[in-house]
């Protein structure tokens, strides 16, 4: 059952920044810290060498200069990379940022992120075992654990085993009837669904239940307050400058 209350802020910026940044970056980790957010998603996975780094795709084409798989590619190669110039020339040179470049940004600026586990193809117990290690080395002394989250169930079971302190939360791409029960299987203590599927009822199903809630991607500020009224406990948003 999760604490009450439950400990986490509301509001997340969606992969750092929202839309206002380069996601995944630290120049988005630090604008949505003076727009006065105090907690995040973002998505890390492993390099070929097995550094925990931050990068939503598979591949690396869309958000950065690299092409190919990101799996194949060592740290060394991936540091290189220019994570911004995709987004705007103003954000031309942003890296790709290390799971411990965040955690040291994050602890800085006093906010509190949520790692999705973001595994490449083939890669989830591996992955998920080692972000949980390295979040429960790097987030050791700080007033508030991440919370980690994953669409894998083979990601989150294997965070479990390495580091089960830390809370874990389940996404789910839709709803499904038995949500509360692959929850319960996987031990997790949050569950994290697209905006559209929590309606009064199924909200209120998955609360009885004891999980805490989070909405994504939520954009409307009304459409917000509709789901807090609900007992949703954090939205997920790409525009947090509008909350």
């Amino acid at each position: 059952m999760p604490p009450s209350p439950w400990p986490y802020p509301s509001l997340f910026a969606h992969r750092l920044g929202g839309a206002l940044a380069p996601e995944n970056t630290l120049a988005g980790l630090r604008l949505a810290a003076r727009l006065g957010v105090r907690a995040v998603e973002c998505d890390v996975k492993l390099s070929a060498d097995g550094v925990p780094f931050l990068l939503h795709d598979d591949t690396l084409e869309r958000t950065t200069d690299g092409h190919g798989p990101a799996a194949t590619q060592p740290w060394a190669a991936l540091q290189a990379l220019d994570a911004g110039c995709r987004h705007h020339r103003a954000f031309a040179g942003e890296p790709l940022p290390t799971l411990a470049a965040l955690a040291d940004a994050c602890l800085q600026l006093g906010v509190v992120p949520n790692l999705e586990i973001k595994p490449c193809p083939g890669r989830d117990a591996e992955t998920g075992r080692q972000v949980a290690l390295a979040a429960e080395r790097l987030w050791r002394h700080a007033p508030l654990p991440p919370l980690l989250s994953s669409f894998s169930p083979d990601a989150l079971q294997a965070a479990a085993q390495a580091a089960p302190t830390l809370p874990r939360a389940l996404l789910l791409e839709k709803w499904e009837d038995n949500a509360a029960a692959q929850a319960a299987a996987l031990g997790v203590r949050a569950l994290h669904l697209p905006w559209q599927a929590l309606t009064p009822a199924r909200a209120a199903a998955l609360k009885d239940a004891g999980y805490a809630l989070m909405a994504w991607t939520v954009n409307d500020p009304r459409e917000a307050a509709r789901l807090t009224a609900l007992g949703v406990d954090m939205v997920c948003s790409d525009r947090p400058e509008l909350f």
